[in-house]
């Protein structure tokens, strides 16, 4: 008679997942491993962060199991989890968030502080946002300051999806544009026009993290010298401006004097540029 020996799989606990997984991005340099395995368990377990430390001890299914490593062996290649599990924090709001869209960034913050600096205590004003992408700002400035009408525009289709699922998660009214730049944008006048557009220069895109060559070239690519959209908004702006309107762009950290230069040359006032938390240079804000 024959005997069979059936081994059993081995049942593996939180713990035990979250340190394999922590070691595997380690070992290919993966910045934040720690944060990002905690974030993909919780994803996958439907279950909060915090919820998952607390339950550290207990067992996880051999499936969610299986469906954390196939995930982490993305991340390990530069695939961001944002876009595993199609969220990311902006402005304590949780915005949507796939391959069509950039991945709202901090320092972008900054950029919203200072539109609801300027319309605080105020009311009616127009806004709008070009190169709206996940809607991160002008959703983010409509959840702050309900006062205002809002508008916001892209080139892509599958972006202005996006921003409008992201509004509408979050019950806000903004009228969503599809347009390049200004070419849809009727006869209107705002009081504040504000983006943060590619700026990245073509020849540098393929020096970037993996993380960030996976987000689309379209949100990237600012041309040669990085600054082709700057031109055209900051030229395009005056008409679409009402009287003492204000510009606001959000910049790379090395591109503060080029900016500047072409608000100036445009016969922009006021002219002024705000650090981020690291004290880079970060947003260039000016009056018509």
């Amino acid at each position: 008679m024959w005997g069979f020996l059936f081994l059993e799989e081995k049942i593996i606990n939180i713990k035990e997942v979250l340190n394999k997984g922590k070691k595997i991005l380690d070992e290919k340099n993966i910045s934040e491993s720690g944060m990002k395995v905690r974030m993909l368990l919780s994803y996958l377990l439907d279950v909060s962060k915090e919820y998952v430390m607390v339950h550290i001890d207990s067992d996880v299914d051999k499936k969610v199991e299986n469906l954390f490593f196939e995930n982490i062996d993305k991340i390990k290649e530069g695939y961001p989890i944002q876009y595993i599990t199609k969220n990311q924090a902006f402005m304590d709001i949780d915005f949507y968030v796939d391959e069509n869209v950039l991945i709202p960034q901090p320092d972008t913050e900054i950029l919203v502080y200072e539109v609801l600096k300027v319309i605080k205590d105020k009311a009616n004003m127009k806004i709008l946002d070009l190169c709206t992408g996940s809607g991160a700002i002008v959703v983010s400035l409509a959840n702050k300051n309900k006062n205002q009408k809002y508008f916001a525009s892209d080139i892509s289709d599958k972006a202005i999806e996006i921003a409008k699922k992201n509004a509408e998660k979050i019950g806000e009214d903004i009228v969503f544009i599809k347009s390049d730049l200004f070419e849809n944008i009727e006869n209107q006048k705002f009081d504040i026009i504000v983006s943060n557009p590619p700026y990245i220069k073509r020849n540098t895109i393929k020096l970037l993290s993996k993380e960030v060559q996976t987000e689309p070239v379209i949100a990237l690519d600012g041309g040669v010298d990085g600054l082709d959209f700057y031109r055209k908004i900051i030229s395009k702006s005056k008409n679409y401006l009402s009287e003492n309107g204000m510009l606001l762009l959000e910049i790379g950290y090395n591109q503060k004097e080029d900016v500047e230069k072409l608000f100036i040359e445009n016969d922009y006032k006021n002219i002024e540029c705000i650090k981020d938390l690291g004290n880079n240079d970060r947003v260039v804000k000016g009056n018509i």
